[in-house]
């Protein structure tokens, strides 16, 4: 009866060893975090691969990456009504305290941050059905995004890892 319950032992892997990290929002909180979690994980020798889509293009785009803001509209983190976000200069202050905040425990800014994970060695990479429905092209990017790949290459990039969603 014991030889029944008995499962075979299975190696668990120790630590991960690689991540892939989806980043699909063009704002400060959606950006950042992507970006932190990329840096974390090559600080710990782990295998890093960032896929930004839709909005979360925005990180690698030349023309937009250096003026993200935070989103003050519907944005349930804020704690407040709708309406207030929506007043004028509000998301400018509201970007600004964060960027504050953000200097004050020594998170860079988003063109620092791109440059300071891809030469720590992650892969940066840009979705190409997004890529072809806002009609960009690599030239459109920072020179440390290393390709526009389809959402199967990132597959392929991603197998054997952990997949993140931010």
């Amino acid at each position: 009866m014991t030889e029944l319950l008995e499962r075979p032992v299975v190696d668990e892997p120790k630590t991960i060893e690689k991540v892939a990290v989806v980043c699909s929002k063009g704002s400060l909180e959606g950006i950042y975090p992507a970006l932190i979690l990329a840096n974390g994980a090559r600080m710990e020798g782990i295998d890093v691969d960032v896929f930004f889509t839709f909005f979360g293009l925005d990180a690698i785009r030349k023309d937009r990456y250096a003026k993200i803001k935070v989103a003050t509209v519907g944005n349930p983190g804020m704690h407040m009504p709708t309406w207030l976000g929506a007043l004028p200069g509000f998301s400018a202050l509201a970007t600004k305290m964060m960027q504050r905040q953000m200097e004050k425990i020594d998170i860079p800014p988003i063109p620092e941050f791109v440059e300071l994970v891809a030469d720590s060695g992650v892969q940066l990479y840009a979705c190409k059905a997004s890529v072809d429905m806002f009609g960009l092209t690599m030239e459109h990017f920072v020179p440390q995004v290393e390709d526009i790949i389809s959402v199967g290459e990132f597959y392929e990039k991603a197998a054997g890892g952990q997949i993140i969603f931010t």
